[in-house]
């Protein structure tokens, strides 16, 4: 109980430690702005969009499940400051599998509603010839 309530009183003042981790790292932030991007492609914010984004989050960057919604409140509020092409471009200078690992997780998003939209495709599409990584590397297994 007694660590219950003292993860309260740090949240309370250092603030929620998954918003923490978004902010303090560019990179993830820039991931996440483009993966909101990608739900919203098609205009609509399908709930399986939504677990998927959920599951890359707590999978592949370890934030925590109820920190998600706090992430997703940040994003909103801090994301206008960067557009699509600034976020792309934190990501050319990584190493390849990173790239690619961002294009997996943008295509995970678009195909989890089952209905590629136009605009998913064409998004997508963009994103791949900005970081340089071909379709093909998207469908391969990660490494």
């Amino acid at each position: 109980m007694a660590t219950g309530l003292l993860t309260q009183i740090r949240t309370l003042f250092e603030g929620d430690p998954g918003v923490r981790k978004v902010a303090d790292d560019p990179v993830l932030s820039a991931e996440l702005l483009l993966l909101f991007r990608m739900i919203l492609a098609d205009g609509v914010a399908s709930d399986s969009e939504m677990v998927a984004f959920r599951r890359i989050c707590t999978q592949a960057f370890g934030i925590a499940e109820q920190s998600i919604d706090a992430v997703i409140e940040y994003l909103n509020e801090f994301g206008y400051e960067t557009n699509g092409s600034q976020a792309i471009a934190m990501f050319r200078d990584l190493d390849v599998e990173r790239r690619r690992q961002l294009a997996r997780h943008m295509a995970d998003i678009a195909k989890a509603d089952a209905h590629l939209a136009e605009n998913e495709v064409k998004l997508l599409r963009r994103t791949l010839d900005l970081l340089g990584i071909s379709p093909v590397d998207v469908v391969k297994p990660a490494t």
